[in-house]
Parts: structure tokens; C-alpha cells; sequence
């Protein structure tokens, strides 16, 4: 090996021998080569200090020993510098700054809204599924630490006549009404303390932030449920009403409904007709001030769509689209949420029938609604939860609250038995707000 060694190797062993190798010259052809195998070692380590002219005096070397190693059993450890990634009538108006947020998202994420990663360095190798580009961007995101943040809290007495008492966020925050927990959940409680003398405290929350048109997407692992409850999560605004997520006390079925103005029908209580999945509840009439604020309501199917049968299966996504077309609601149960609602890249086209829809034919958006808030409530009792205090028979609530709680009114119930409401809380993952991109 050592005679394809080159001058300036020798040069280099000479002007580097220490005490331990002032034996060079009298050592064997082996010895040698162990040495400036050593002498190698020191040199890689410091590769990045020495000057180019003393790496290329060990080509030879170097190429020798890869015939060497080609000629053997024996391997040896190496390295391959390349590059890394890079990033390249429950009503609520609201307005003011946006409250969009924004997180760096790792590269290796599946489920990133931000830039897409690249790899570069020659060395390196990388395959995935590209995510389709969607025309729909998000505008507005309330998620983990920072939730609560461009939310604002409604203290006025409640306009549906519930038996509660709305909190602003500093009393909320020091009752444990409202907290993120360690899953980065926000969580919306009400009072449990067994008695109180007056209403029962609990939070009702609106975007200041408005939209007029888009997609709203609800990512929740658990919502209120219980005998006297009345949890919602609903858009609302200068014009019109949408409620996405609606139910009292033990109902297992989701009720998504349409407030309007006077104008505003169904044109069919057909679910087949409306293409939907779901059942038309209260006739076609959408106009609140006809239908005793009844509005035009559709009923989910699915006994997992709300209260303890949403929460047994761990949640899932509530989206509404409102687009020049009509309105639409969907419900994906947790393990069935379409993987675009994952990374963020929404294609509304591919999420199949949905629950619940209003028509453009019939009910004009751009007419009927406008300047819309995200709002979040849990009442008690009210226009809705209190009138079928004695009913039975509806899907979760086939027997009546009187009858399982023993109490025989709601506002009884609620101001005395608030250990019964540990499970009114909302427990939210997200709340986002999506637009189209303008062209």
C-alpha cells in the first residue's frame, strides 16, 4: 500500500510525529500503515480546518484502501454529508380585531396548513402523497394556549329565558368555569356548587372576529350534556342565524337550524328532495318571527351527533359551508374525519350527503345572512330545555327528566343538584374559520 503514498503524505506524517511515533523511520511496512491510519483519523476529525491541498494529498491513500476494503471481508464506518430539510336568535354580534393564529409546523407534520417542506442536499431522498391545493384558506384559528383569544364574553341576561347567569372571562377564569388543559383542549364549565341562590353561572363566548360566507369547522372531544342543559355552538350576526350544534338535556340527536327574516323556506321537507341525511323537524318556514323562533330545523339520525353519545366516541367535527349555493351542515364522527379537514386543505366537494342544507333556490345566503360570530353557550332550562322537562320519547331522552331526576321542574333541578352537571363542559380541540381565496 504504502508505495502509491504521496510526497506530501510523508511530508505531513514527518511535520505531525509526536513523542509516541519518533520510531517512524524504523518501523515496518504494518506499522506504518497503522500510523497513517491514526494520522487519518486526526485529519477527518478536523477535515473542516485543514486546508483542500492537504485533503487531496490523501487521495491516494484514500483510494488505495477502498481497493484494499474491496479486497476484503472487513468494513468500515462512514458518512454522507448531505443537505436537511427547510420550510419554505340566540343573539351575538360581534366585531373587531381578527384573532387569527399562527405556529410553525414541522416539516415532518401530516397535518400542516403552512408551507410545503422541500429537501434539498443530493444525498438525501424523500417521497409523499402531495396534498391538493384548495381554493379555501383559513382566516381565523382557535386553538391550545392561546383560545381564548379574540373570543369576547356575554354577560346580559339570556335571551332564551334560561335560569343562568353569563360570566365575563376574569370571574370565569377565578370559578374554573374556562381553563386549556393538558391536551391543550379549551374547556368551557358551568357552576357545579350543589346550591345557589340565584341563576347558575356558566359562559357563553363570540368571535370578534366576523365572516359573511365560509366554512366553519368545530373540533370537539366533548360537549354539555345532561338533564336541564341546553349546550349550542352557533353563527350569528347582523342578519340570520345557523345553529351547527344544538340539543337539551339528554337528546342524542344533533338539530341544526336556520333563523331568518320573513322570505326564507325550505323548498321540500324531503330528505331525498334536500339531499340530506338527516330529518326536517319543524316544517319549511325558516323565519323566526313566524315559527315562534322555531326556525327550520333538521335532525340528525346518528344517536352520536350530540351529548353522551358524541362524547362515548371521543367527538368529532362539526362543518358548516355557507357558499353562494345554500348552506350545509356535516358531522365526521373522530374516526371518520376526511383526511383534507387533517391537513388543512379543504375539498367540501368530496365530504358526501350532508345532515342538514338550505338551499339557495329557496333561501338566498347572500339575502338572509351576513356579519356573522362564532358563539359557544350552555343554558339552563329556557324556551327549549324547560318545556320538555315532562317529555319522553325523543332518541337519549326516552324517559322524561321528571321522571329520572325526580325533580318536577327544570329551574327546581338546576338550583339544587349541581353536582348532576359535571358533565356540562365543552371540551374543544379547534374552532376554524375558512375562506375562499380570492382570484
Amino acid at each position: 500500500m504504502w508505495l502509491n503514498v504521496q510526497i506530501p503524505v510523508l511530508c505531513f506524517l514527518l511535520l505531525n510525529t509526536v513523542s509516541s511515533d519518533a520510531s517512524l523511520f524504523s518501523w515496518s511496512s504494518e506499522s506504518f500503515t497503522h500510523a497513517a491510519h491514526r494520522v487519518r483519523r486526526r485529519a477527518v476529525k478536523r477535515t473542516s480546518e485543514l486546508p483542500k491541498d492537504l485533503r487531496r494529498a490523501f487521495n491516494g491513500m484514500l483510494f488505495q484502501e477502498t481497493l484494499d476494503v474491496s479486497q476484503s471481508s472487513h468494513q468500515h464506518p462512514h458518512c454522507i454529508i448531505g443537505g436537511g430539510l427547510k420550510s419554505s336568535s340566540k343573539d351575538g354580534n360581534g366585531s373587531g380585531d381578527s384573532a387569527q393564529t399562527s405556529s410553525a409546523v414541522p416539516s415532518t407534520s401530516t397535518a400542516s396548513t403552512g408551507p410545503t417542506s422541500t429537501v434539498s442536499g443530493s444525498s438525501s431522498t424523500a417521497s409523499s402523497t402531495p396534498i391538493p391545493s384548495s381554493p379555501w384558506k383559513v382566516v381565523q384559528s382557535y386553538q391550545g394556549d392561546t383560545f381564548f383569544d379574540g373570543w369576547s364574553f356575554f354577560t346580559f341576561g339570556d335571551p332564551t329565558h334560561g335560569v343562568v347567569q353569563y360570566v365575563d372571562q376574569n370571574t370565569a377564569n377565578s370559578s374554573n368555569l374556562i381553563e386549556i388543559n393538558g391536551q391543550g383542549h379549551a374547556i368551557m364549565r358551568v357552576d357545579t356548587t350543589e346550591q345557589v341562590s340565584g341563576n347558575r353561572m356558566s359562559v357563553r363566548v363570540t368571535t370578534t372576529a366576523t365572516y359573511t360566507g365560509g366554512i366553519v369547522l368545530l373540533d370537539a372531544v366533548h360537549m354539555p350534556t345532561g338533564c336541564g342543559t341546553w349546550p349550542s355552538f352557533w353563527s350569528n350576526g347582523a342578519n340570520g342565524e345557523i345553529d351547527i350544534v344544538e340539543g337539551v338535556n339528554d337528546f342524542a340527536n344533533n338539530q341544526a337550524t336556520a333563523h331568518t327574516s320573513h322570505g326564507c323556506t325550505l323548498p321540500s321537507t324531503s330528505s331525498a328532495v334536500l339531499n340530506i341525511t338527516g330529518t326536517v323537524a319543524d316544517g319549511t318556514n325558516c323565519a323566526a318571527a313566524e315559527t315562534g323562533n322555531a326556525g327550520c330545523g333538521m335532525i340528525a339520525t346518528q344517536s352520536n351527533t350530540f351529548g353522551a353519545g358524541f362524547n362515548n366516541i371521543g367527538g368529532g367535527v362539526y362543518a358548516m359551508q355557507w357558499v353562494e349555493s345554500g348552506i350545509s351542515v356535516w358531522f365526521f364522527p373522530r374516526n371518520a374525519i376526511p383526511s383534507d379537514i387533517t391537513t388543512g386543505a379543504l375539498q367540501p366537494d368530496g365530504w358526501g350527503i350532508p345532515m342538514a342544507r338550505w338551499p339557495a333556490t329557496d333561501c338566498d345566503p347572500s339575502q338572509f345572512f351576513s356579519d356573522h360570530s362564532a358563539i359557544f353557550d350552555t343554558t339552563f332550562c329556557g324556551d327549549w330545555a324547560g318545556s320538555v322537562w315532562n317529555s319522553a320519547g325523543s332518541p337519549g331522552q326516552e324517559q322524561s327528566c321528571a321522571t329520572r331526576t325526580g325533580v318536577s321542574t327544570c329551574e327546581d333541578f338546576v338550583a339544587n343538584h349541581g353536582s348532576s352537571f359535571t358533565d356540562a363542559y365543552w371540551e374543544v380541540n379547534y374552532v376554524k374559520i375558512y375562506q375562499l381565496q380570492q382570484s
